[in-house]
């Protein structure tokens, strides 16, 4: 994972609060929709034969909903993902799976996942 992503909190709990009006068990649903995206999007988004423009489409979707819940790292690796696929037609999805990876686990030790 780059510098700038080991940067951003895994999870901006202030943000999600915001998001959520504070509400713990909207809290919950949200980032178990959140949760449900990143595993679906991720395997979709490393599918080779699927076009670069849908693959990054995929990216762009999942940017928003971690910008959404607050889940930083990976709203951050969804972009250099979504551009480089935009802009070259591939990406390396290393730094997006590791991201995903910690921000769930993260959610699972706090309890906050479904």
């Amino acid at each position: 994972m780059d510098l700038e992503n080991k940067l951003a909190p895994l999870l901006d709990h202030a943000h999600l609060d915001a998001q959520t009006f504070g509400d713990a068990d909207l809290a919950r649903e949200v980032l178990s929709l959140f949760e449900d995206q990143c595993r679906r999007l991720l395997p979709a988004m490393a599918e080779a034969s699927r076009p670069a423009e849908e693959r990054a489409d995929l990216a762009h979707t999942l940017k928003g909903a971690a910008l959404g819940v607050g889940a930083m790292q990976v709203a951050e690796a969804s972009t250099t993902v979504e551009t480089r696929l935009r802009t070259v037609g591939e990406a390396d999805l290393e730094a997006l799976g590791s991201a995903v990876a910690e921000t769930l686990a993260a959610l699972a030790a706090l309890g906050l996942e479904m």
